[in-house]
């Protein structure tokens, strides 16, 4: 740790004198990937101060709009930590044969059902309806289908009609004025600036605790991973790498603090780094991405009641199999 500070102070040093030392991602870092929307909103206070930062470590920072994308970013070793769909983080752990850990969850239930009635006060409610929502065989629809079951429902009661993207929601709700559609963050309050008489109707987080009860898991959006072989691994430095995991997590708790306590400056982040292409949907979607920084073992207790209940529904979504216990990183 005292080499890399003092590599570190020479740099700075360097970089005021005008000398040729330069900060690169090859040099002393951590290669970070995350997909753009509510999991990485809380990265903005970060992203921000990307460089030579107060915690002493580089951050090269890389968002892509697919999941896929980071799996592949992970497996080839291009980035060393990465945020991502929980049910992907499983598959990822079963691809690699375990070769990543969970070391928080970031973003908890990003998932509302919307109408621009009041006919829809509980799940029940849905019994007769049909229910507008993307992506077939894929996290949302299976929650939506355990929270049914849960309460007594079954796709025999509830239509789900399926659309390729939350887009094409959107435009049903706004073409017909009786439908009902379950859409994530940020489309929600995109769609609500479009049309002021769509309410949220119900929070699938909200109704998930509700079945989970104290002390159970959480309906869990994104976690962030690291690589088993950088973890365990030391830096060029001979540093432990897992000292730079726990400065990561520090910070990232912080960014995640600041994000949530200033949406207005936070939402300007977003659209400056990209994440979200309009400041003004961003802000007035943080309140409700459920942004956060769980760690240890309240995040374990949260994920691993989540990926259960995703196995049940269907093995292939997480991947095969439940991870092991050495999925989880609690120091």
């Amino acid at each position: 740790m005292k080499r890399r500070t003092a590599w570190v102070a020479a740099a700075i040093l360097a970089a005021s004198m005008g000398l040729g030392m330069t900060v690169s991602a090859g040099e002393p870092g951590i290669d970070i990937g995350a997909l753009k929307g509510p999991t990485s909103m809380g990265l903005v206070s970060m992203i921000e101060k990307k460089g030579i930062d107060q915690g002493l470590y580089i951050y090269n920072f890389s968002m892509v709009t697919a999941a896929d994308e980071l799996v592949g970013k992970v497996i080839s070793g291009e980035v060393d930590i990465a945020l991502v769909p929980a049910n992907v983080a499983s598959v990822l752990y079963n691809k690699t044969e375990a070769g990543v850990r969970v070391i928080d969850i970031n973003t908890l239930g990003v998932l509302y059902v919307v109408e621009c009635g009041d006919a829809v006060q509980s799940v029940s409610d849905l019994a007769g309806k049909t229910v507008y929502l993307t992506g077939k065989g894929t996290t949302p629809d299976y929650v939506l289908q355990y929270l049914l079951e849960q309460n007594g429902l079954t796709t025999d009661d509830v239509t789900l009609e399926y659309k390729s993207e939350a887009t094409e929601v959107v435009s049903v709700l706004a073409e017909d004025p009786t439908a009902i559609g379950l859409l994530p963050q940020p489309f929600v309050t995109a769609a609500g600036m479009q049309n002021e008489n769509l309410r949220i109707a119900l929070d699938l987080a909200d109704e998930w605790a509700k079945l989970q009860g104290e002390g159970g898991s959480s309906l869990v959006t994104g976690v962030t991973v690291v690589r088993t072989d950088y973890l365990e691994s030391d830096n060029e430095f001979g540093d432990p790498n897992e000292d730079a995991v726990k400065d990561f997590l520090k910070e990232h708790k912080e960014s995640v603090s600041y994000t949530n306590a200033n949406p207005a400056e936070a939402a300007e982040l977003t659209a400056k780094q990209g994440i979200v292409a309009n400041a003004e949907i961003a802000e007035k979607a943080i309140p409700y991405c459920n942004i956060t920084c769980i760690q240890g073992e309240e995040m374990k207790t949260a994920l691993e009641g989540y990926l259960q209940v995703l196995a049940d529904m269907d093995p292939a979504s997480i991947g095969g199999s439940l991870p092991g216990e050495d999925f989880y990183y609690i120091p």
